[in-house]
């Protein structure tokens, strides 16, 4: 996708038109003109109304079913912790990651809660390489989440939260889903600049099903290290609901309140919304979810053969009824489906009875089976129809090494600041018109610190409203401090202005 910054974004409003009911005034009198200028437009017919008013309706009953389940997702990323490998452009444009150097940097998206004991589904791109995820639930409760696995070749990654009796979300079924059906989007573009919107939630149609977009190949062939670019399943659902930075990870919800797709991408030349969106296929992702609960890796079913899309000309050739199936070129060492009976040149049409017209559908109807199983592929091998039972074999899937979290060296119990006594030189420095006390010397980008807005040259004049004289009696005023607890700082301004700052210690 084309990438130029120089474009700028086209707002487009709507105005809803409104019918007028005008009556003539000629020959009237003064007031009887007057009156007949003032009167009210008639109401709108009942009858006519009332099926755009149910669909509102429905928009604001799922939107209130579903939004306790979103959850906001923040990754810091640490020089050297994969931060800094190159990304697709249609995957960029989901990240505001500023800045260069060691300081860490932080980019955003959305995830859903699928389970109550506080297991999260969003993009393995918002997670991937992250020092440390941390995740803020709609009731604007914050957790540090721990990365349980992620699988590159779909976009898909699993989170844990500390918690339990957390709302969760119903997967519904995306093989159900239909071009032309309503769903809504819902995320949370917190980042690139739209810091104000939480979690919003946009309406649209399902546009296309099974749209590749190359986006996940081409992060695969860039990675150093990783699964081989061709098992990357690309078979996406478009939809033109508004998905816009932040949204990645999220929901796309039909109108019975259920996940259908994760929200991953945007087609763009400016970065922003043009009407096109697209979203992993739930079932998909339910079956990466599952592999990771259970064996804490993707065990990816595979046929062991080598395919593409079949063209005008392929129908010619092999007798097809329709332009549509995958054209068998090759097989892999050992392959199940060679040694089933498949042969070059056919055209498997079907996988357990369910239709097949394109590369990107067979991957993900494989792989939602679990290595070790068999299915029905039907073929057509030149005009004849066959059908061959295959036990499916396990791709050579390595687990990606998941994030460490790199903890701050500070003196604030790890929030990301330096504390110091306020000598007569860092007065000067922060411009205080006398000494003593302690002040916040430094804070480091990206830190709680950081995120809490304390900043360098502040006072610190209370810890959990004890009154501190020493950057030593502040420190071990915060060393009592726990992982997850919260500190309360009573701080002052150079013109002696208090105010307080509660940070809670990651």
């Amino acid at each position: 996708m084309p990438q130029n910054r120089k474009v700028p974004a086209l707002l487009a409003l709507v105005a809803a038109a409104s019918l007028l009911a005008v009556a003539a005034t000629v020959g009237q009198n003064p007031s009887t003109a007057l009156s007949a200028s003032t009167a009210q437009s008639p109401a709108p017919r009942g009858d006519v109304v009332r099926p755009v008013a149910e669909l509102s309706d429905a928009f604001i009953a799922i939107s209130e079913a579903v939004m306790p389940a979103i959850v906001r997702i923040e990754s810091e990323y640490h020089a050297g912790a994969g931060a800094e490998r190159a990304l697709p452009p249609e995957l960029r444009e989901f990240f505001d990651r500023p800045g260069a150097g060691d300081v860490p940097r932080r980019s955003g998206g959305t995830g859903f809660i699928v389970r109550s004991d506080g297991y999260v589904l969003t993009n393995s791109h918002v997670v991937s390489g992250a020092g440390a995820v941390h995740v803020t639930l709609f009731d604007k409760r914050r957790f540090e989440a721990t990365v349980i696995g992620l699988d590159p070749t779909t976009d898909v990654a699993l989170l844990k939260l500390d918690a339990t009796g957390l709302p969760v979300m119903r997967l519904g079924d995306s093989e159900a889903l239909r071009v032309g059906e309503w769903v809504l989007a819902i995320g949370n573009p917190g980042f690139g600049g739209l810091s104000t919107l939480d979690f919003t939630v946009t309406s649209g149609i399902v546009s296309a099903k099974g749209r590749p977009l190359n986006i996940l190949n081409t992060e695969l062939e860039m990675a150093e290290d990783g699964p081989p670019s061709e098992y990357a399943i690309e078979d996406f659902i478009q939809t033109d609901a508004v998905i816009n930075p932040g949204n990645s990870g999220g929901p796309l919800v039909n109108l019975n309140g259920e996940v259908v797709g994760i929200n991953t991408a945007i087609a763009s030349g400016t970065g922003f919304y043009q009407g096109y969106g697209f979203a992993i296929p739930v079932n998909l992702a339910q079956r990466v979810m599952d592999d990771l609960l259970e064996h804490g890796r993707v065990r990816r079913a595979l046929l062991g053969v080598s395919i593409r899309d079949v063209g005008v000309e392929d129908a010619d050739v092999y007798g097809l009824p329709a332009i549509a199936g995958v054209l068998v070129q090759d097989f892999s060492d050992g392959s199940p489906a060679e040694r089933s009976g498949l042969r070059r040149h056919d055209v498997i049409v079907s996988v357990d009875g369910r239709p097949v017209e394109r590369v990107g559908k067979l991957q993900r109807l494989i792989a939602q089976q679990r290595p070790g199983e068999a299915v029905a592929v039907g073929v057509v091998r030149y005009g004849e129809p066959h059908e061959f039972q295959v036990p499916l074999m396990e791709a050579p899937l390595s687990a990606p090494m998941l994030p460490r979290p790199q903890l701050t060296a500070d003196t604030g119990a790890g929030l990301g600041m330096e504390l110091r006594d306020l000598s007569d030189a860092l007065a000067r420095k922060h411009r205080f018109t006398r000494s003593g006390g302690v002040v916040i010397d430094e804070v480091e980008p990206g830190s709680a610190a950081a995120r809490a807005r304390l900043s360098e040259g502040a006072r610190v004049v209370a810890i959990d409203r004890q009154q501190v004289s020493s950057a030593r009696e502040a420190q071990a005023l915060l060393d009592r401090a726990s992982r997850g607890d919260v500190v309360s700082l009573l701080l002052a301004s150079r013109d002696e202005r208090t105010w307080i700052v509660n940070v809670r210690v990651p």
